[in-house]
């Protein structure tokens, strides 16, 4: 029988789709390396874990090599967001040259990196004969850029809140050379894959391996009764229009005499007043923990993200797990989510009255939500992150086949 192939992983912040593919890997015991920033395994110091709980992994600490320099100082800064932007850039970057440095000792068969993070990893997995497998979570830089350029003259107000309209051109290069050096590209949905420029497509096989959604126990969702006979809509993310916050504002203008409560929970891209004066009448919650945003989700009717650029927005799927209908575009990356009234709404881009017009049926039938609900939760369960990881796996294993 042919020896499992080895992956060496490399990702700076180890988010929740890493950790999937990580652990999946160490139990089919395919994990040689998982190259990070700040990360610590199993047996490790109570004490450390306890400090850096979100950068803790269940694998062993054996199998993470840590690279802590730049981001210790992009945590200990202080700055606007461009110099954060920066920072982050920056800590991308040392890592990927680490990586590099040390593929010659990991022995793999396997690099899988993701965007702004692979370049010189990639170049050294070349010369050693590794095979480089990709991963872009998030829509190809030139579509985002035409489309938030777009968005900008429409919303001209809104444009500092657009910030990859800002990267450079530098980094725009590093990102097209990854992908031209992979030899397999792995996104999150169809909306990512379109993006891609069709010469990449071309010679390179791509495929869509979609997130999976968190754990779910219906009889553990609990709603609270709605007494105020409002539809009680919940908008989550960072408030900017790459978001389709203004288009959201839009749609509420246009109900302003219907009664529907809006619930915005996320980071400021701009100070509070400016939001304040484009539309006064939100519930406003600050960034928070998962667990707190799910309790907030279970307070609400309806998920709304009119996205205009995404690559699958996890916050989707953590809706439909607490049994929330969504309300969103193509491009929020959840497109095989949504089944027509069934479990939500899908909307076109730049549509406030579309959106209105759905939020509207919603209201309608706000007091025989429970179908809905019901409909959501099985939706949600559809999607797993042993799938996810799988996929990427077997696409790794198969490239020669």
């Amino acid at each position: 029988m042919e020896p499992k192939k080895q992956f060496v992983v490399s990702h700076p912040t180890g988010n929740t789709f890493v950790r999937a593919l990580i652990n999946k890997l160490y139990q089919n015991g395919q994990l040689n390396r998982f190259h990070t920033t700040i990360g610590f395994g199993s047996g490790r110091n109570k004490i450390i874990k306890k400090i850096f709980a979100r950068r803790s992994y269940a694998i062993p600490d054996q199998k993470v090599t840590r690279h802590w320099t730049a981001e210790i100082i992009k945590l200990l800064s202080k700055g606007n967001q461009q110099k954060l932007r920066l920072l982050t850039d920056n800590s991308y970057k040392r890592l990927d040259e680490k990586t590099a440095l040390n593929l010659h000792v990991n022995k793999a068969d396997m690099l899988h990196a993701y965007e702004d993070g692979a370049l010189e990893s990639f170049q050294r997995a070349k010369a050693l004969g590794i095979i480089c497998s990709y991963e872009i979570p998030i829509t190809h830089w030139s579509s985002s850029r035409r489309l938030l350029s777009e968005e900008s003259e429409r919303y001209p107000l809104w444009e500092p809140t657009l910030e990859s309209t800002r990267e450079s051109e530098e980094k725009l290069f590093r990102k097209d050379e990854e992908l031209k050096l992979a030899d397999l590209i792995t996104c999150p949905s169809k909306f990512v894959l379109d993006s891609i420029p069709n010469e990449i497509k071309e010679k390179t096989p791509c495929q869509i391996s979609p997130f999976g959604s968190p754990n779910t126990n219906s009889q553990l969702i609990k709603f609270r009764r709605n007494e105020q006979k409002a539809l009680r809509l919940l908008f989550v993310g960072s408030m900017s229009q790459r978001k389709g916050l203004a288009d959201v504002f839009e749609a509420m203008r246009l109900l302003k005499h219907a009664p529907v409560r809006l619930t915005i929970l996320g980071r400021t891209s701009l100070p509070m007043h400016f939001y304040r004066k484009q539309f006064s009448d939100f519930d406003y919650i600050p960034p928070c923990s998962n667990q707190k945003v799910r309790e907030v989700m279970q307070l609400h009717d309806a998920l709304i993200l009119p996205s205009i650029v995404e690559g699958r927005a996890l916050v989707q799927q953590e809706a439909l797990s607490c049994g929330l209908p969504i309300i969103v575009t193509p491009n929020a990356g959840g497109e095989d989510l949504v089944d027509e009234g069934i479990t939500g709404y899908l909307v076109p881009i730049r549509s406030p009255e579309v959106i209105a017009s759905k939020i509207e049926i919603l209201l309608k039938r706000l007091n025989n939500l429970s179908e809905m609900r019901i409909s959501c939760l099985e939706k949600a369960k559809c999607f797993t992150w042993h799938d996810y990881a799988k996929k990427i796996i077997s696409f790794s294993e198969n490239l020669d086949n």
